[in-house]
């Protein structure tokens, strides 16, 4: 028998009398996994926001194409 399976047999016949089945809540593990998953997607989102801030959006204009000529002027004689 491990030492976790003697402690949980040794405690649960006294939270047996306060042990309500219908109403079970998470408690501090559940509110420590919340609090690091929530942690760590504020600093992805903080380190998305630094990065996009790096980004230069500004598009290259298209090249000609290569039998493209400039448009003529036929206004002139």
């Amino acid at each position: 028998m491990s030492a976790s399976q003697a402690v949980v047999t040794q405690f649960l016949p006294l939270a047996a009398d306060t042990f309500d089945k219908n109403k079970v809540t998470p408690g501090i593990l559940g509110f420590i996994v919340f609090a690091a998953l929530a942690l760590g997607v504020w600093g992805l989102m903080k380190s998305m926001s630094r990065h996009m801030g790096r980004v230069n959006f500004e598009e290259a204009p298209a090249p000609a194409p290569a039998g493209a000529t400039a448009p003529k002027d036929t206004d002139r004689p």
